[in-house]
This record gives C-alpha cells, structure tokens and sequence, in this order.
C-alpha cells in the first residue's frame, strides 16, 4: 500500500487551490470506496494530482477576480459619493444608478440612493429623481430622512410643474384654478372665489369648480350656510356622481338639525363612495339623532370595520345598540370606545 499523500506538496502545487483539489479527490472517493482507510491511502498519480490542482486553482483565481471586481465596483461608489458631495452631479450620477441595484450593503445602498435622488433633482431628472424616491421608500420605510427629503422632493416637484404650466398655458382653466386653489389654502376667500367665478364665466360646465366655492362659503366665518348649499347643488347638476357634494349638504342639513334631509345625502354619498369612511360615520349619527337607532347600526358597523381606531364610531354604535336593546353588545362597543379615546390623540368627535 502506498504511503498517504500530504495535504500540501512543496513540488507540486503551493497554492490554496491544491489543497482544495486535494480535499475534492477525497471526497469523491470517500463516497465510492467501502472503506474509510481506501480514502486516506488512495494511490494517485502525479498526472492526476496536477489536473485536480490545475482545476482548483482555476477556481480559485475566479473567486479572487470576483472578490476584485466587488472590490472595484465598490471604489466606484465611493467616486461617485464623493463627486455628489463635491457637487459634480453630471459626473456622479450615471456612475450612482449603474452601481446601486448591485449593491447588497443596505447602509452603502441607502448612500447612494439618497445621493441618486439629490443629484437627480439638482439636474432636474424628474424620472430619474422620482425611481429614487420611491425606492427609498420601499427599502426604508418610516426612515425620517427619507420622509423629510420626499416631501421637500415632492413640494420642489410640485412647484416646478406649475411654474411650467403658468409659463405654457397661462390663459387655460387649469392655471386659474391652481391660482384659485391657492388662494383658498391662504384663506384668501375673496381672491378664490373671484378665480373660481372667472373659471365659471369661461366654462360653465366645468366639473369640481361649484364644489370648490360651496367649500368656500362652508369654511367663512360664521358659514354662508345658503350660498354654500347652492354651490352643492349646481355641481351636482353638473355632476350627479359627486359624493363629496352630497357629503358636504348633508352636514348643512345635519348643522340644521334637519335630520332626513341629512339621512339622503349621506346616504346617497355613501352609495356613490363606498369607500367614503366619514359618510358612514355621519349618516349613523343623523340616523341615531333622528332617533332610528336599529337603522344606525348598520352604516356604524361599517364605519368602525374601516376605522376601529376612533372612539366616535365606537360611541355612536354602542348608543345605536343601547337603543335597541342589545346589551351585551352596547358594553362591548363603550368599552372599546374608551379604550381608543384613551390610545388616540385626538379628542373623539360628535360622541354626544
């Protein structure tokens, strides 16, 4: 029997790919021969050992390019972070959206993203700028930094589109009402409506534009209650299909204590809006209010199904089932009623 081969042959291959050639041959013999000592004696020729390190130290050197190339590309990034913090966003940004989808470090991706959506914005690549935005989003969700830059993102994106749309249509209806729309987050009542109205004149068919001045007239101090419930009206003539109007005269109705007045609307806008939460709310508390609490239950289930987080909800269908006799289920609803009202911030509204 020969004598057993070392693990490392000064003669023959001093590379770390030999030894891997040679644990290779083992294993494979191992799994053929019955005996363990048949693997530790197997009698191998000098040809075979050098094809066995040939192959290995093949392997090995490709693992060494690989570990180059990751050495490489991450050299790459750094050039192009330190470029972007140099402010040559010309230059660091192809380098930046080449490299990133590659890079598996969550902490050096971040980096870069965030540098892809600053260099992206300063050269004004909206597309590029916003891939980056909602990639930071979805990697690092909740992230404060990311939740900062998206708005001021968004803001600088928004401010640039109109700008563009003043500059490329400034007689279109579509420029005076961004104008009427920010006198009305102004609280420039006045200069609104006068935006709104001169959209009117122009096109009086025009969708969305009434709503907008019966808003108005709800949000006056002390509220145009008429003015705005003629407003609600003409646009839904205009368009039927308008659960927020319908929302909107169902609280003048409900502020007036006209009860089935408020029913219709809130109803009809929780029918046009299935997903309109404050519809259900509201059309609970007019039906309790009116006092057609087995009616109420329904429509407040619905609300605290989409909402279980408001205590007014929670309120209002307790009451509804207190109402009807429905003990049992009155406690369980005001027990949850307090404990949202003790968890939520906000103070819960309409409860009485």
């Amino acid at each position: 029997m020969n004598p057993p081969m070392p693990l490392h042959n000064p003669t023959s291959c001093r590379s770390k790919g030999a030894v891997v050639g040679y644990c290779i041959l083992l294993w494979m013999v191992k799994c053929q021969l019955p005996s363990r000592d048949a693997c530790l004696y197997f009698p191998m020729s000098r040809f075979l050992w050098v094809c066995i390190c040939g192959v290995a130290l093949a392997l090995f050197n490709r693992e060494v390019a690989g570990q180059a190339a990751v050495s490489g590309e991450s050299s790459s990034v750094e050039r192009g972070l330190d470029l972007a913090q140099k402010g040559r966003c010309k230059e660091a940004l192809p380098i930046l959206q080449k490299a990133t989808p590659r890079l598996s470090d969550k902490q050096l991706k971040y980096r870069t993203t965030m540098a892809t959506a600053r260099c992206a914005m300063s050269l004004e690549r909206t597309e590029s700028a916003v891939q980056a935005l909602l990639q930071l989003n979805r990697e690092f969700p909740h992230d404060p930094e990311v939740l900062y830059i998206t708005t001021h993102f968004y803001s600088e994106l928004a401010s640039r589109a109109s700008q563009e749309l003043a500059a490329t249509a400034p007689n279109a209806y579509q420029t005076e009402e961004l104008e009427g729309e920010a006198f009305e987050s102004q609280g420039k009542w006045d200069e609104a409506t006068a935006e709104y109205k001169r959209i009117l004149d122009q096109n009086p068919g025009l969708p969305g534009i009434h709503y907008r001045l019966g808003r108005i007239f709800s949000a006056k101090t002390p509220p145009a209650a008429e003015d705005a419930k003629k407003e609600f009206e003409e646009e839904l003539k205009i368009d039927p299909t308008n659960a927020s109007a319908e929302f909107m005269l169902g609280e003048i109705a409900r502020q007036a204590g006209q009860w089935d007045d408020a029913i219709r609307h809130f109803s009809r806008a929780s029918k046009l809006d299935e997903g309109f939460q404050e519809a259900y709310l509201a059309l609970g508390m007019s039906l309790n209010s009116a006092g057609k609490f087995s009616d109420a239950i329904a429509p407040l289930q619905s609300y605290v199904k989409m909402q279980p987080a408001d205590p007014a909800g929670h309120y209002q269908l307790a009451t509804a089932y207190a109402r009807t006799g429905r003990k049992e289920d009155a406690s369980r609803e005001m027990a949850l009623q307090q404990k949202t009202a003790a968890q939520s911030p906000r103070e819960s509204q309409a409860q009485h």
